[in-house]
């Protein structure tokens, strides 16, 4: 890809000019840019024929592209990136954007992922687009496991943490477990568990299990090993993500090739493929950070854009991320701060309960 800040350098103001109104006029409306369009406000006295061939040029530099031989210019994704890197004017969030936020974290319930599953939906219907939260995994220190069969293909490990907190998670047990495999498989964790959180006890289970082996029943080892995986890897991910606001990705405006993006975005995330890349992308940089077509593979068929904002702990520590998906023509000077004033409000409230 094209160094995008040696490319607006090197540009004059001329080009400059031309090259942001263009993409300012297709976030607001759209539609592709005409040059006459340009002509009737522009900074100087300049002729259509002039800018057609400043828009040209542009074109040439892969900026902007012609969707149309008689139509006007839309920025290309290299444009985007180019606008957001280097002329995106960001602020901070309206008086009613924050308030509406604000309201979503007012409560004083202890129940985090319902707080978290409203924020979604507030965000989604503040910046009409959809939502994406992470919540954090609960890292406290595991008091004590049980396994609990539903049927002969379901079962429920139960985790009591020591500061009260309880989580089920449903999985697939091996074939042929009986009640006396359970307790010793559980009694296997159990013996393992104390003062450790989910994250340390994944190391020393395999480690154990190596050693051990022999000491436990071949169900009890199988059944261990299919629990685990409920909270090692990227199984853990998909109960963590909440996605609200679907259908504001559907203007309109929409045509079938733009439905049926959206259709495998959605299917993407529903399947929760690549999901566990999200918090990564959020990690690798502070603040928010923007992803636009395929600069993320997640979003590379649908032609979306993602903003996405980290959050942390008190410890200073990144354990969650909070975002918009939206398309590529998104209001970014909007968008950005509402995300970056969303994930500090999360931080703090994961902050104060944990």
């Amino acid at each position: 890809m094209a160094d995008t800040s040696r490319l607006l350098q090197e540009m004059n103001d001329r080009s400059r000019e031309v090259f942001r109104r263009v993409v300012e006029g297709y976030l607001a409306n759209g539609d592709p840019v005409g040059s006459r369009t340009l002509t009737r406000d522009f900074s100087e006295k300049v002729s259509a024929a002039t800018i057609r061939n400043v828009m040209q040029d542009l074109e040439y530099l892969g900026l902007l592209d012609s969707p149309h031989v008689s139509a006007g210019r839309i920025p290309t994704q290299l444009g985007l990136r180019m606008f957001v890197d280097g002329l995106l004017e960001v602020g901070t969030p309206d008086e009613e954007d924050r308030a509406q936020i604000d309201a979503t974290l007012g409560s004083n319930s202890n129940d985090v992922a319902g707080i978290l599953d409203r924020v979604g939906s507030a965000l989604s219907g503040v910046t009409h687009g959809a939502s994406l939260v992470l919540a954090p995994k609960h890292e406290a220190p595991i008091r004590h496991i049980e396994f609990v069969s539903l049927a002969h293909d379901r079962a429920l490990a139960v985790l009591v943490f020591s500061d009260g907190h309880v989580e089920n998670r449903l999985f697939q047990p091996p074939v042929g477990q009986t009640p006396s495999s359970m307790r010793e498989a559980a009694n296997f964790l159990n013996s393992l568990v104390e003062g450790k959180t989910l994250s340390e006890l994944q190391g020393t289970i395999k480690a154990e299990m190596k050693k051990r082996r022999q000491e436990i029943d071949a169900l009890a080892a199988e059944l261990v090993e299919s629990g685990a995986v409920i909270w090692d890897g990227e199984d853990d991910y998909p109960e963590r993500l909440i996605v609200r606001g679907r259908a504001n990705l559907i203007g309109e405006k929409g045509q079938a090739e733009d439905l049926e993006r959206i259709r495998t975005l959605f299917d993407d995330l529903e399947r929760k493929r690549d999901i566990a890349d999200f918090l990564e992308l959020a990690e690798d940089g502070d603040g928010v950070r923007i992803f636009i077509g395929s600069e993320n593979k997640l979003f590379s068929l649908s032609g979306s854009s993602l903003v996405v904002s980290p959050y942390m702990n008190s410890d200073r520590k990144i354990v969650g991320a909070v975002g918009v998906i939206g398309p590529t023509r998104l209001n970014y000077g909007r968008i950005v701060p509402i995300v970056n004033y969303t994930a500090q409000l999360v931080g703090k409230l994961i902050s104060d309960r944990s």
